[in-house]
């Protein structure tokens, strides 16, 4: 149960001293109680007190760290069930699986076709960000360590689903310095397991029949002093995964049970069986409820476009919009006496509208207003994207000074403001550009022919 901030200010030194930047003790603890602050602000909290509040306030999910330097990223962390609650905090990562069973000509394939996903939406890099790399057997064990330094060489972060204490140790001796994830402990084997992914200092997933034995495989290993974990809702079917994901995501964040608090692995994959479109139908399922780690056979930009989208809209904080520093951005070459073009700086509408911009390939300079991230219309009707704002924004950033054109192109669904925009900056000629975005191109073509 979290901490309310009369309990925090019960161990707090109650010396009033200000030097964490607020004025009493209780401020102090009320504001670490809403998670606005972290306790380490005030230098004289003692170490044992620190430690209790510390593992108090800590999120029901624990955050797991994967790969290395550049190439690190979060898993779990969360507090809430619903996006709308608050916030998600880490994102789902997708994975390409590929298994020493295949041959080599297609192993080499899979790998090659990796890196060609990989685009930019709204400022956030899109690309297969993992490769799972299933041991099999009957392949063998030179073969699995031979797939693993060829995977090791597209710099990603790598799942090792290997489940042979013996084969996954060498594996992890090749690439244990990128923090790699262990996928392969199980009742039967999780002590050797633990040992292995401890000693190389990387992440070990869980695996079991049903949700009781990964509950009581995950309870053995907390038991044993490894809470570096995550969980492999496994692939018996589409409803048993479904419901160990959403299940122990719901005891750990309703119930605080934090032996269902670790990040899941959902091979959708696996689940859809060689079926294209219900692997892409279930990595959407997933990446809503509740998959860290979401493993596909493939991902093509016919995967990628929809599923990335949807990723984006979902990890995004509600509470926040997502916008663009307000400024002039100069396109195709543009100097001061380019035409100028004007929009809000809500990121979608500048990423979409600069990209049909840049498409044209006429010198302007596009100017993001600051309007409160909203949208065009969205942003007009609230006053936040009007002629006074406008106008506004132009003197405190002296837009004239620094632009010598004075043709202004405006969003053509605010072409009601044209004339009291004339009226607000003489000596402006105010143009009403097209409606959407996509007929930018011919529309600044046509007006500088």
């Amino acid at each position: 149960m979290a901490l309310k901030g009369l309990d925090i200010f019960k161990l707090s030194p109650k010396k009033n001293c200000k030097e964490c930047g607020s004025p009493t003790c209780m401020a102090f603890s009320m504001k670490v109680a809403q998670g606005a602050v972290s306790v380490d602000a005030c230098p004289y909290f003692s170490e044992d007190a620190k430690a209790a509040l510390n593992e108090a306030t800590a999120p029901p999910m624990k955050t797991i760290k994967v790969g290395a330097g550049d190439k690190e990223m979060s898993l779990g962390g969360e507090t809430v069930l619903f996006r709308h609650e608050k916030t998600y905090v880490s994102k789902t990562r997708y994975a390409v699986a590929i298994c020493s069973c295949m041959d080599d000509a297609e192993i080499d394939a899979k790998l090659a076709a990796i890196p060609k996903v990989d685009y930019e939406r709204i400022g956030e890099r899109m690309f297969v960000e993992m490769i799972y790399l299933n041991y099999a057997p009957s392949a063998g064990a030179e073969k699995y360590l031979e797939v693993v330094k060829k995977a090791a060489a597209l710099d990603r972060v790598l799942v090792l689903g290997c489940t042979d204490v013996e084969v996954a140790k060498q594996a992890l001796e090749l690439v244990k310095d990128s923090k790699p994830i262990l996928n392969g402990a199980t009742p039967e084997n999780y002590a050797e397991m633990s040992a292995v992914a401890t000693a190389a200092g990387v992440a070990l997933g869980v695996r079991g029949a049903d949700i009781n034995e990964i509950y009581d495989t995950v309870a053995a290993l907390e038991k044993a002093g490894n809470k570096n974990l995550l969980i492999d809702v496994g692939v018996n079917s589409i409803k048993d995964a479904f419901a160990t994901a959403v299940q122990l995501r719901r005891a750990a964040i309703k119930d605080n049970d934090r032996t269902c608090g670790y990040p899941s692995i959902v091979r959708v994959g696996g689940l859809a069986q060689g079926d294209k479109h219900l692997q892409a139908a279930l990595a959407s399922v997933f990446t809503m409820k509740y998959g860290s780690i979401v493993v596909l056979d493939q991902m093509t930009y016919a995967e990628a476009l929809p599923l990335y989208g949807l990723r984006q809209n979902i990890f995004t904080d509600p509470q926040k919009p997502m916008k663009v520093e307000p400024g002039i951005y100069p396109l195709n070459g543009a100097d001061e006496n380019s035409i100028c073009v004007t929009t809000v700086d809500f990121a979608l509408t500048y990423f979409v509208v600069s990209g049909e911009l840049e498409r044209s390939g006429v010198p302007l300079n596009l100017i993001i207003n600051d309007a409160g991230g909203l949208s065009v219309l969205t942003s007009w009707a609230a006053g936040k994207f009007s002629a006074g704002t406008i106008s506004k924004f132009f003197a405190e950033h002296d837009i004239e000074g620094k632009l010598k054109s004075r043709k202004l192109v405006i969003p053509g669904k605010v072409a009601v403001l044209k004339g009291e925009l004339e009226a607000k900056l003489p000596g402006w000629e105010i143009i009403i550009a097209p409606n959407e975005a996509v007929q930018l191109v011919k529309f600044m073509k046509d007006l500088t022919a």
